[in-house]
């Protein structure tokens, strides 16, 4: 008994991991574009959470995912609030799933034909078709477990049984709804609880009442698994993460209030509309509930953002307070993330660097210096984005965002060298005396202006990056003929040899900028080209 159960657990689960992961593989870009796509009002939000969730077939993996999405910028809030009520709803669909089918007919056995296939299709098959396999085996490995609880569930039945319990009293009702919780913490997994649920119900192990207040503890406790990814995460994953919570249990809260309300609206169901009694009446159970739960709050969605925004007020901007450790599990949007932290690091740079090709001096006749907590902040926004790009997962079903890594790759080794440029050469404010170095100056800070303009606004990022192109080619051509120039007067001894020095590094100073910052702008702009070949990449 114990080892059916156990087992029929174990598989169930591991099916719903390979089902999950698998519809994520195959749908690639696709349920990220459309939960983007329509979230414009909270209805539509809360549409686009309950598809995503009937897709994957988890609603813990689309709250991860909102968490990463709100995180990174790409939903607001309030939109936000909409997904997390529409999860709710969605993760509902699996159990009808089990009750109409898994627990009538004995799925298990016509299903291991999709698991042999599903198998070699993940090992032989490329691309999507992989995770489809994987999907294919996670789906039928779910109805083998079902079969193998039911198995077990039949045999505890027989030495014991909870049916008998009486559930009058709210203490009695509280205490089951706990075990409900933490059962689903530790599985992390509400479907699976209710899966077991089910399958008790179905063997007279529980009644359908303690069966009620199980799942109303399984609906309360898959709001952890939300709360764990938020854990150190940023303000608005936090927030994402509460909203859940609060939904959840005030839902959970109110049917257990009012459980005697909604065993008879049950009870009439089965009477006048038919409604199976049994499995299928508790799934109904656990959509009716959650549905209350929607029309209450759905109405006041903006209201009740406002309210966790009260609760959880935003912390103080910051170049890199996008990034968050939830959105590890979504690579494209954790892509998306280093993307805004690397635009901000890069306009914070290019003013700093511009206001030093300003070439002014300071009130006392002195060569301008940076100031140093402005280096240092951008140096350790540039640390932390390095650091939280070098752990965004790779593997192979998400190999088509390779063009995106490789361009992000480019810009962090062109900001890194950027910072270093941060160190100013001397004499950088003398150059007027040389007019081929007062050009140069020119054409930096005009490239420097460009880019600013070009990381504030895409829709000119690769017009500016083209002239950039063309203007530091010149710089360059500059560069070589100022150093030509004074190597020979320094020969000819009309230019100290010292002083000489201190001009070609103005010179190469400018120069470099200006080809890093176009370099930058070029790879943000998503322009996946090889570098241009020249003697000193520094």
């Amino acid at each position: 008994m114990v080892v059916k159960l156990l087992g029929g657990i174990g598989l169930f689960l591991t099916g719903m991991v390979l089902l999950t992961d698998g519809l994520k593989a195959f749908s690639g870009d696709a349920l990220r574009r459309a939960l983007l796509q329509f979230t414009g009002t909270p209805f539509k939000a809360f549409t686009s959470g309950t598809l995503l969730t009937l897709l994957v077939q988890s609603s813990a993996a689309t709250t991860i995912t909102l968490i990463g999405f709100v995180s990174a910028g790409l939903l607001s809030f309030p939109q936000a609030v909409g997904v997390v009520m529409g999860a709710s709803l969605g993760t509902t669909g699996t159990g009808w799933l089990i009750s109409l089918l898994g627990l009538k007919v004995s799925l298990g056995l016509y299903t291991m034909p999709l698991i042999g296939i599903g198998a070699l299709m993940k090992l032989l098959a490329r691309g999507r078709v992989r995770a489809l396999g994987m999907a294919l085996s996670g789906f039928g490995i779910m109805f083998v477990g079902i079969d193998f609880m039911q198995q077990g569930m039949q045999t505890l039945s027989e030495h014991f049984s909870l049916r008998a319990m009486d559930m009058d009293g709210l203490g009695i009702r509280l205490a089951t709804m706990l075990i409900g919780m933490v059962v689903t913490v530790m599985m992390q997994s509400s479907t699976a609880v209710v899966a077991m649920t089910l399958t008790a119900l179905s063997t007279g192990t529980v009644s359908f009442e303690q069966g009620a207040v199980l799942v109303i503890g399984a609906a309360i406790g898959t709001t952890m698994t939300g709360v764990l990814a938020a854990i150190g995460g940023s303000v608005l994953a936090k927030r994402t993460a509460l909203a859940h919570v609060l939904f959840n249990l005030s839902t959970g809260l109110l049917a257990l209030l009012l459980l005697p309300a909604f065993m008879a609206a049950l009870g009439w169901a089965q009477h006048y509309l038919g409604l199976q009694p049994g499995a299928v009446s508790l799934v109904a159970f656990h959509t009716l509930f959650i549905g209350v739960g929607v029309c209450l709050f759905l109405p006041f969605a903006a209201p009740f953002a406002h309210l966790i925004e009260r609760l959880l007020p935003s912390r103080p901007d910051t170049l890199v307070n996008l990034l968050d450790e939830s959105q590890l599990q979504v690579p494209e949007v954790a892509l998306d993330t280093t993307h805004k932290a690397l635009e901000r690091i890069s306009r914070e740079m290019f003013d700093l660097l511009a206001s030093a090709a300003q070439c002014p001096l300071r009130d006392d006749g002195q060569a301008l210096v940076l100031e140093e907590h402005k280096i240092k902040k951008l140096k350790q926004a540039l640390r932390q984005v390095r650091d939280f790009f070098a752990r965004i997962p790779v593997d192979e079903e998400s190999a088509y965002l390779m063009p995106r890594r490789l361009d992000q790759m480019h810009a962090i080794d062109h900001l890194v060298r950027l910072q270093s440029r941060l160190k100013l050469p001397e004499q950088l404010c003398d150059i007027g005396v040389n007019p081929q170095a007062t050009e140069g100056a020119a054409i930096a800070r005009q490239v420097l202006e460009e880019a600013r303009r070009a990381v504030e606004d895409p829709a000119v990022a690769h017009a500016e990056a083209e002239a950039m192109a063309g203007q530091t080619a010149r710089l360059l051509e500059l560069r070589q003929q100022v150093r030509l120039a004074v190597l020979r007067e320094s020969a000819g001894g009309h230019r100290d040899s010292f002083d000489a020095m201190k001009v070609m590094d103005v010179m190469r100073w400018l120069e470099r900028v200006a080809y890093h910052s176009w370099r930058v702008c070029h790879s943000l702009s998503g322009g996946t080209t090889p570098e241009p070949e020249q003697a000193d990449l520094d």
